[in-house]
């Protein structure tokens, strides 16, 4: 018996996917998985939980019971995703409900940025979950939502912008385009457009493959060539020096005054 009522024909530990149908047949003919366990089927990267979220209709008795968390809501989804016989709230609604839960920005803002960046869903439709949910946990949603929308794309460049308000410095677009007339010039993670300042977040998370990191370095070049003081930083100097970031951010921000500005065209990022 992994849940009461619910009964396993087999031996052993069961996996994810079976404690999960357990869950959905504990919650009974309506039942829809979300939170992390839903983010991590539209591969979302999302924290782990022991538990599997489960949406329930308000009329639902049952309780929580073993690794089954039950959600009573007046807003069950009226499409789903099915992976064989689970039912998976949609990527909008999964995020929504694995963010709530969460009790660091950094966190919240890592998942609302990975799902926009993978396009399993945008700003938009998360700002409709936002104002449809529950307030319960839903201030480190709002400013994350707020971040992304302004152009965050990673936990990383989160860090990058806590960093330079917490530094005096002024906020750069994020993730703005660049174009020199009609032609594109590149996408800087940060952008000071004043100054001709461009940082760039050199993280793996994201240049996994040598190719990746072969186009990186030929966007940083093609930056250089167009007269764009690049900057580039690790996440990890980010976390464990940033009084060396800042102190390198605004002496080339310094260095900027009295160099004539470049002609280009700045297009801040689509939320």
């Amino acid at each position: 018996m992994l849940l009461p009522n619910v009964y396993i024909a087999a031996t052993g530990t069961p996996s994810r996917a079976q404690q999960q149908i357990a869950a959905q047949l504990y919650g009974g003919p309506q039942s829809v998985i979300t939170g992390s366990a839903a983010a991590l089927c539209h591969r979302i990267r999302a924290p782990g939980s022991d538990c599997v979220d489960v949406l329930v209709p308000l009329g639902c008795q049952r309780r929580n019971s073993g690794f089954a968390k039950l959600h009573r809501t007046s807003r069950l989804p009226e499409h789903v995703y099915t992976f064989g016989p689970i039912r998976y709230a949609l990527a909008p609604r999964a995020v929504a409900d694995t963010v709530r839960s969460l009790t660091s920005l950094r966190d919240v803002r890592a998942v609302i940025a990975d799902a926009v960046q993978r396009q399993r869903c945008d700003v938009a439709e998360l700002a409709v979950e936002l104002a449809a949910g529950p307030s319960a946990g839903s201030a480190l949603f709002r400013e994350a939502l707020s971040d992304v929308a302004e152009g965050i794309r990673s936990a990383a460049e989160g860090d990058l912008k806590d960093l330079l308000a917490r530094s005096n410095l002024p906020m750069p677009l994020f993730n703005a385009t660049l174009l020199a007339g009609s032609t594109f010039v590149a996408k800087p993670d940060a952008w000071w457009p004043d100054a001709g300042v461009a940082v760039e977040v050199d993280s793996r998370e994201w240049h996994m493959s040598p190719q990746d990191h072969e186009r990186t370095l030929e966007r940083q070049a093609r930056m250089g060539k167009y007269g764009i003081v690049v900057l580039p930083f690790t996440p990890k100097q980010i976390r464990t020096r940033p009084a060396e970031v800042v102190a390198q951010i605004r002496g080339a921000l310094d260095s900027a005054h009295g160099r004539p500005p470049l002609s280009f065209r700045t297009v801040p990022a689509a939320a």
